[in-house]
């Protein structure tokens, strides 16, 4: 019941928008100099996911948004559009997996791929609707397959690292009811 109490709740959402910057941080080191001919997978997307499915508590989507928001600006990105994709995203595997405490995980990680693999076609269609440059189709397949492959570590490292477990689904009856 510990992790119901409102300071609970609130630490975690400033630990994921700690977890958000970090990974920004990272992204924007200049460690290489050279163009990559593969593209790392989105972590920011995968820790996402992974926390809207086990604890949407956790991600508000105005913090989603702010984060991802933040992310198209500093990576320079349009503006928005990941940011509005990926919110939509988390809030459909939000009240997908409310209350479904018996749901596995492979059942879990096909969803979340395709979701990512939805964001990621959308994304592209819309650049190119509105002839915006972008990647090559290669490179946003690969991160696109990389974001999928890294979701099992992300959400491990989520469960056991950093605490963000399913509620079960009597607790999260009561939360329900609560709000």
């Amino acid at each position: 019941m510990d992790s119901l109490t409102p300071p609970h709740i609130w630490i975690m959402r400033l630990w994921f928008v700690a977890l958000a910057l970090l990974i920004l941080f990272f992204h924007l080191l200049p460690l290489q100099t050279m163009p990559r001919r593969w593209a790392p997978p989105d972590l920011l997307i995968a820790f996402t996911f992974a926390w809207s499915v086990r604890r949407p508590d956790f991600v508000p989507a105005f913090s989603v948004a702010a984060v991802m928001l933040l992310a198209d600006l500093m990576l320079q990105r349009p503006p928005g559009l990941l940011a509005m994709l990926v919110v939509l995203g988390s809030e459909h595997l939000k009240s997908r997996f409310a209350g479904a405490g018996e749901t596995g995980f492979m059942g879990e990680w096909i969803s979340v791929s395709l979701v990512i693999l939805i964001v990621a076609i959308l994304h592209r269609l819309i650049l190119t609707v509105t002839l915006v440059d972008q990647a090559q189709l290669s490179l946003s397949l690969i991160q696109m397959m990389m974001t999928m492959a890294a979701y099992p570590a992300v959400a491990l490292l989520t469960q056991s690292v950093m605490g963000v477990r399913r509620l079960s689904p009597n607790t999260a009856e009561t939360m329900g009811s609560r709000g």
